[in-house]
């Protein structure tokens, strides 16, 4: 059976908005998202974004003309879950975790377990109509044991909606069980503020956007990992599920188990029109059509990253990206795991219609010598430093247990792989 594969010339786009907060139709979005033939221009919180930056703009210059003194915030300490809960109550607010929270802390019961609000469990903090624009710092404390069950709801997690403005860093949640419909993660349903420094571990399920940490990015996640059990229909990720415009990941990376039907990627299910740079994917993805070890199907940039995923798929399967539609760029990236699928395979991408450069992936162990896009090299010219020298990419060698931050990359040189500079 030939199944067709969609470009520009013949990609149907549906123009206007998705449902208004509190009117999302899953039934509709089955239609609109149903094949990759149809892309859909604006989905619901897009505006909200782009509004809420409009809006910081607008404050800031208004207030570029008054005195040199700047107001001081003073930060609200959170120490049990009424007071995480009470943070709804002032959504543009400085927040400090003390300590770490679980099931023994009080409020749980009422408010983070399974039997909480009558089954549904833990109420995510902010709303497309009310996103919080405050400042939440975890402190490295852990938040244990959130119970999150709202599968027909969107903006799903320990946080619902972060809008611009938004800062959530230095969280550690570990054990969680989430689920809902439409924009689900273990911790910000949907982020157009900022995610820092933070890690999530559990399980997340849902339908649409649905990620190990963020189900729809389009901020920043810079410096955090996810180790979640990740499952959905559409754009399901070990760390975001869906990345749009103008939505970066950076130095961040995911050791996820992610299994979804459409889109979905070790790192991010998709990215479309967004960034994700210096960061990397571990684990196994499972899917049908649209599955990468790192990213299913990218229409943004994807620079400096690698893949040691085990990918298996259907339809536009590969070792780093399913499907590298235009305008998506791939840059000095490669990919080593093993790839399985039935058509449109690769080792680095499985099918290309836009720009892939300077990038590699390991014919050995991916058991690939096929890719729409980069070169397949042994295990000894991917182990060599020369091969990242003449591509061009900004690599140093080193000895094992040390690090170059001068440079992106780092590498034993006859002995590994490339690595990041971050990486500990």
């Amino acid at each position: 059976m030939y199944k067709p594969r969609m470009t520009a010339s013949n990609r149907v786009v549906v123009y206007g908005t998705m449902p208004e907060a509190g009117n999302y139709d899953s039934a509709r979005s089955n239609v609109l998202r149903s094949g990759r033939n149809t892309q859909l221009a604006a989905r619901p919180g897009k505006h909200r974004c782009l509004a809420g930056l409009t809006i910081l703009l607008i404050t800031l210059a208004l207030t570029a003309g008054t005195t040199g003194c700047e107001p001081t915030l003073s930060c609200l300490e959170i120490r049990n879950w009424h007071d995480l809960h009470a943070i709804r109550d002032n959504l543009g607010g400085c927040y400090l975790l003390m300590n770490d929270l679980n099931s023994t802390t009080a409020g749980y019961k009422e408010l983070a377990s399974v039997t909480a609000d009558d089954g549904k469990g833990w109420q995510p903090i902010g709303t497309s109509d009310g996103p919080f624009t405050g400042s939440f710092d975890g402190q490295g404390h852990e938040i244990r044991d959130m119970f999150v069950h709202r599968p027909d709801e969107y903006l799903v997690g320990l946080f619902g909606a972060v809008d611009v403005g938004g800062v959530i860093q230095n969280v550690k949640i570990l054990d969680a069980n989430v689920a809902g419909e439409w924009a689900v993660g273990c911790l910000v349903g949907e982020n157009c503020g900022e995610v820092r420094s933070s890690y999530c571990g559990g399980v997340v399920t849902g339908e649409d956007s649905v990620g190990g940490m963020v189900g729809r990015n389009g901020g920043t996640v810079a410096d955090c990992y996810s180790t979640t059990s990740v499952a959905g229909r559409w754009d399901v990720g070990g760390l975001v599920g869906c990345n749009e415009w103008p939505g970066t990941i950076i130095n961040s990376y995911s050791a996820s188990s992610v299994r979804g039907e459409w889109a979905s990627g070790g790192l991010a299910g998709s990215n479309l029109g967004g960034t994700v740079a210096r960061s990397y994917s571990t684990g196994t993805v499972v899917g049908e059509d649209y599955v990468g070890g790192l990213v299913g199907d990218n229409q943004g940039e994807v620079s400096d990253c690698y893949s040691i995923a085990s990918v298996v798929g259907q339809w536009y399967v590969g070792g780093l990206v399913g499907a590298n539609d235009s305008p998506g760029v791939l840059n000095r990236c490669y990919s080593t795991g093993d790839v399985g699928g039935l058509s449109f395979v690769g080792g680095l991408v499985g099918s290309n219609w836009a720009t892939v450069t300077n990038s590699f992936w390991n014919v050995e162990t991916s058991e690939m010598n096929d890719s729409d896009g980069g070169t397949g090299r042994s295990t000894a010219e991917m182990n060599d430093i020369a091969t990242y020298v003449n591509a061009g990419w900004n690599i140093a060698a080193v000895a094992f247990g040390q690090t170059n931050p001068q440079y992106v990359w780092n590498i034993v040189s006859g002995q590994t792989h490339p690595f990041l500079s971050w990486q500990v």
